[in-house]
């Protein structure tokens, strides 16, 4: 992750947050002239996200602290394995240690989730996406994880592009194909260019989306038979996403019924977090 596309500046509310009016545990018990270097250090296997994140938040709470990366988002590492090594004063160390944990812990979470879900669908012809399922303030952070675990980012947000679902066609008039026709025709003419999908649970709809002209339809929780047949009713004319419903149990059985796409909520909403610790010699 760079500091462009990480986004750095939510750190200082992170040490805030943690810090309080002040680390009383660290500032009564660690000399503040004590100096030395600390090591964070996996526990399991895993994909890495948010490791320049991590090291910038030491250096955030003292800026003379050394943080040097042995490795780097997208590293692929086993249990035991030095990912910082953290120089200088042991109380800020200390003090840093669980914002910059958490949030590598997070992130590469949800990499090696998402390394999970690319590995189960090898050698198809079909990307995982993420959703805009994340958590507030922290959307550009964990789609980038996404990234690291092999994974690709659906739309970052709503202006981004399109995504027409049941609730917004209750707003227009006609018969359900003429209200696919409606919203693919507004929405070209007030933002010509943006890209245009439309939500299907149903072969009806998933022809009304392909005749209305839309850039791809989401095939939303249908079964694989249902899936195979929308594909086949689509026939390369436009993409197509399943979405709804997918576990790494089922995510290569889904895949194989020839979507281009298959979006995945969990990979940001219900990633557990990896595991990490800090220890000093």
């Amino acid at each position: 992750m760079s500091v462009s596309d990480g986004g750095l500046s939510p750190i200082p509310a992170f040490l805030q947050e943690d810090i309080g009016e002040g680390d009383i545990t660290t500032n009564s018990l660690v000399p503040s002239g004590m100096r030395g270097e600390a090591s964070v250090v996996s526990r399991q296997p895993l994909v890495l996200a948010g490791t320049e994140l991590a090291a910038a938040v030491f250096r955030q709470l003292d800026p003379r602290l050394e943080a040097e990366l042995h490795h780097h988002d997208g590293d692929r590492v086993d249990s035991c394995r030095n990912i910082l090594t953290i120089r200088g004063s042991i109380g800020s160390i200390l003090t840093a240690e669980r914002v910059a944990l958490n949030c590598l812990g997070r992130l590469s979470g949800i990499a090696t989730l998402t390394a999970r879900y690319v590995a189960a669908v090898e050698g198809l012809p079909c990307r995982i996406l993420d959703t805009r399922k994340t958590t507030p303030g922290w959307r550009r952070l964990e789609k980038m994880a996404v990234r690291c675990g092999g994974g690709h980012n659906h739309r970052m947000d709503l202006g981004e592009a399109a995504l027409v679902k049941d609730n917004h066609l209750q707003a227009l008039r006609g018969t359900p194909a003429q209200r696919v026709t409606t919203a693919v025709e507004r929405i070209r003419r007030c933002f010509p260019g943006k890209p245009i999908e439309v939500e299907a649970d149903t072969l009806d709809q998933v022809r009304a989306a392909v005749e209305a002209g839309a850039g791809r339809v989401l095939l939303d929780n249908m079964g694989t038979e249902l899936l195979g047949r929308a594909v086949r009713l689509v026939d390369g004319r436009i993409r197509t996403e399943a979405s709804g419903g997918v576990t790494l149990d089922n995510v290569r059985e889904v895949a194989a019924t020839g979507v281009d796409f298959v979006s995945v909520g969990a990979l940001t909403h219900s990633s557990p977090v990896a595991d990490f610790s800090l220890e000093l010699p």
